[in-house]
């Protein structure tokens, strides 16, 4: 009998071990390891190879979207306009279902892809009836190294697609993203990469416009909290790099009060200390690099440290003005405080409305 070993035992590791047994191989797991050294001996390949193979084998027809910034919005809303249009569709991968967990008879799997995955992927030039690159900036440097490693891998996935997209895809979509969540500046281009998918999948620009019209946005993802005094408050804790920090304030404008901080993922803070002075007030700082971020802005920006998401709500709560934005942006990982982003989401929008209550 074939032996496979899975590494890892999340969701992702579970749905490996499925099917690798359904395919007749005795399963080994190991979890919990910091390092895995392989010998060069050992074939290693991601659950995202082993799912799209399986899906292949099946028939199902696959996108893939990768990139910086946004790519859970754009698998969400390309996936809803398939099943509006009546294609049974599934979003998986980095964001959905685990890639081997999508139901086999389903007609469409669109596929948000990291450039974890990509380390340990190599398929076919026609695996994906398309594939897009939303967008390029610095991330994940603590795992890859570098800009151009990170950049690299990201790139790989364009050569496993029939049709490849990158963020410059044409303007001609705009009239369908009117009144939409991605009716601006920022949004615009992931906007138009998410028609250009739907269109390669064969959709007409009615069913596009209808998807576009219910598109309702993934929490944490510069979501309104509420409006306290005249002060609004924006929770983007999804924001987990500089890129994304840098977007999220560019979108909330100016007298912007920003929290930002948590466990750093190796981008310059240098790289958004233009925006800040052009666009922020002042900078709530939290978490494992406070002291760093805080010595690196507080020329171009007032900063002040606070350490904890309670200390630093309160704070720009008190500060706040009517017409300023409070935003949750912080430019980092969370697991230096909270389980998740999504928790710390939560948290800040529990602060807020507690704090609010003192400004109404």
């Amino acid at each position: 009998m074939k032996k496979a070993l899975v590494l890892g035992y999340g969701r992702s590791g579970k749905a490996a071990e499925a099917v690798l047994k359904a395919q007749g191989y005795e399963v080994a797991v190991a979890d919990g390891y910091d390092l895995v050294v392989a010998s060069p001996g050992l074939r290693v390949e991601s659950e995202l190879q082993l799912g799209v193979e399986r899906l292949r084998r099946l028939g199902v027809k696959l996108l893939a979207v990768t990139g910086s910034k946004g790519k859970s919005s754009v698998v969400k809303i390309v996936a809803e306009a398939l099943n509006l249009a009546g294609r049974k569709a599934v979003p998986c991968g980095n964001y959905g279902l685990p890639v081997c967990d999508v139901p086999e008879d389903c007609e469409w799997a669109v596929v948000e892809v990291s450039s974890f995955q990509l380390e340990t992927t190599t398929l076919p030039p026609d695996a994906f009836v398309a594939a897009a690159i939303l967008n390029l900036q610095e991330d994940h440097l603590d795992r890859h190294g570098s800009a151009a490693v990170y950049h690299g891998l990201k790139r790989k996935l364009l050569g496993m697609a029939a049709f490849a997209y990158d963020c410059a895809a044409s303007a001609t979509a705009d009239a369908l993203l009117a009144g939409s969540y991605f009716d601006n500046d920022i949004l615009r281009p992931n906007g138009r990469i998410a028609v250009a998918l739907m269109r390669a999948a064969g959709l007409d620009d009615g069913q596009v416009a209808a998807a576009f019209a219910s598109f309702r946005p993934l929490p944490h993802r510069m979501n309104e909290v509420g409006v306290f005094g005249g002060v609004r408050c924006i929770d983007d804790s999804k924001a987990t790099s500089l890129a994304a920090l840098a977007a999220g304030v560019t979108m909330a404008g100016t007298g912007v009060r920003l929290i930002a901080g948590g466990l750093p993922k190796g981008d310059d803070p240098n790289s958004v200390k233009e925006l800040l002075t052009n666009q922020v007030k002042k900078v709530y700082l939290i978490g494992a690099c406070a002291e760093t971020f805080a010595t690196a802005w507080s020329e171009a920006v007032d900063c002040e440290v606070c350490g904890t998401m309670d200390r630093a709500v309160a704070v720009a709560m008190r500060e706040s003005k009517p017409g300023e934005t409070v935003l949750l942006s912080p430019g980092t990982a969370s697991f230096d405080q909270f389980k998740s982003y999504g928790e710390r989401g939560d948290v800040f929008a529990a602060l807020v409305k507690k704090e609010g209550q003192c400004k109404k």
